[in-house]
C-alpha cells in the first residue's frame, strides 16, 4: 500500500466521494512543488496508490483535492473549488492517511490512521 493514502467522504450525501481528482506533490529544496501522482478516488472514495511502498522521504507534501470537478459532476454549487492540505513527513517509515470530509460549503481534514 502507498505510504500516503486518502479517503473522501461526502457528508452532505452521506456516501464516499467517488471520482474526485486527487494530486500529490512534494516540495523540493528550493521550495517548489513537483507532482508525484494524480488519481481519482475509487468507488469507496479512497486513493491507495499515490506512491510505491518505500517511496516516502522526510519532506513537505501537498495533497490537492479537485472538489469543483466532483461537485459539478454531482450537480451542486461550488464554493471551495479545491482543498489543499500541506503536511510534513518527519518519519518516512510511518503511514500517512489524509481524510477529507466534504460538503458544498465546508470541509474538514485530519491525520487519519
Amino acid at each position: 500500500m502507498s505510504p500516503i493514502t486518502s479517503h473522501v467522504l461526502d457528508v452532505a450525501l452521506g456516501r464516499p466521494a467517488r471520482d474526485l481528482p486527487v494530486r500529490l506533490e512534494v516540495q523540493d529544496d528550493a521550495g517548489s512543488f513537483r507532482t508525484l501522482a494524480e488519481r481519482p478516488t475509487n468507488e469507496d472514495g479512497r486513493v491507495v496508490d499515490l506512491l510505491p511502498d518505500g517511496g516516502l522521504e522526510a519532506r513537505t507534501y501537498r495533497v490537492t483535492f479537485d472538489t469543483a470537478t466532483y461537485l459539478i459532476a454531482t450537480g451542486r454549487p461550488v464554493f471551495y473549488p479545491n482543498v489543499v492540505v500541506t503536511f510534513r513527513v518527519d518519519a518516512p517509515a510511518e503511514h500517512y492517511h489524509i481524510p477529507l470530509l466534504l460538503s458544498p460549503f465546508g470541509y474538514s481534514t485530519y491525520r487519519g490512521s
